[in-house]
């Protein structure tokens, strides 16, 4: 990996999961699995590192995700409704602890009144019922950094999700 911030990112993810015997699912749109990409780029990740939804579509993440055509049409793609549904989403239909999901608008088309190139929206959930949302309005600053910059922030909040959950114990017959 050439990114030294995703890299480092990635690894104190992945730690922090690990000690707690935590796993992890991604649900990305604007970032094309750029998340996944990064956590797999670390050896030993397949320890916490289950799968990845890339739901570039609407119908994506209708279809693998489970997120109600409804709020779609209510509320858009891009929206903090759209990604808690994406995380929870991930959560219901992967065996894993914790979720991450981004959905956004990385330019340089794509804007909609009230939705500029650079808006982001994240979520982050857990099995146990924790849920963290955030905003991010990175502006018009080029594809390539809206999405290491979604990336960063959807491991942030993995990470910070993952500090705050119990240690899962060893289903039977693991370790």
């Amino acid at each position: 990996m050439a990114d030294s911030e995703l890299a480092s990112a990635s690894h104190a993810v992945l730690a922090a999961c690990q000690v707690k015997k935590l796993t992890v699912a991604t649900a990305e749109s604007c970032t094309g699995g750029l998340v996944a990409a990064a956590l797999t780029e670390i050896p030993g990740s397949s320890f916490v590192f289950d799968r990845g939804f890339v739901t570039y579509s609407n119908d994506a993440k209708q279809q693998m995700l489970g997120v109600p055509p409804t709020l779609i049409d209510t509320y858009g793609a891009v929206s903090a409704e759209c990604a808690e549904a994406m995380a929870k989403g991930a959560i219901a239909l992967a065996s894993v602890n914790l979720a991450v999901s981004i959905t956004g608008i990385a330019g340089p088309a794509g804007a909609v009144p009230g939705k500029p190139i650079g808006l982001v929206f994240f979520a982050a959930a857990s099995r146990s019922g924790r849920l963290i949302a955030r905003e991010q309005r990175y502006g018009d600053i080029g594809r390539p950094l809206v999405r290491k910059k979604s990336a960063l922030q959807a491991l942030s909040m993995l990470r910070e999700l993952a500090e705050k959950e119990e240690p899962h114990p060893l289903a039977e017959g693991e370790g």
